[in-house]
């Protein structure tokens, strides 16, 4: 039987990270509290020293993803009123 791939969050990665560098705990005792594979935690603990606090911020990214798409979308629009906008104005000329 096969098991389902566990998501953590990014605190609980963050948490798990932090503690592994400061040292108190090996990362054995830290994986096996956490119930996780000591390669999982010597990877985050890597990855937090290199890139700081952003390095588990997938969702932010994915966020910024959105908004720009989303802000693409709208830019759009508006191009589609004012052309609207203008093109009503042309012809209500005839109507004055």
């Amino acid at each position: 039987m096969t098991q389902k791939r566990r998501r953590h969050t990014d605190q609980f990665k963050f948490k798990v990270a932090l503690e592994a560098t400061k040292g108190l705990k090996t990362i054995n005792e830290i994986a096996s509290e956490h119930n996780l594979h000591p390669n999982q935690v010597s990877s985050w603990k890597k990855q937090l020293l290199e890139e700081g606090t952003t390095v588990f911020g997938s969702h932010t990214i994915r966020r910024q993803r959105e908004q720009a798409t989303k802000e693409a979308g709208l830019y759009e629009q508006i191009g589609r009123l004012k052309m609207e906008l203008e093109w009503l104005k042309k012809k209500s000329t005839r109507f004055e």
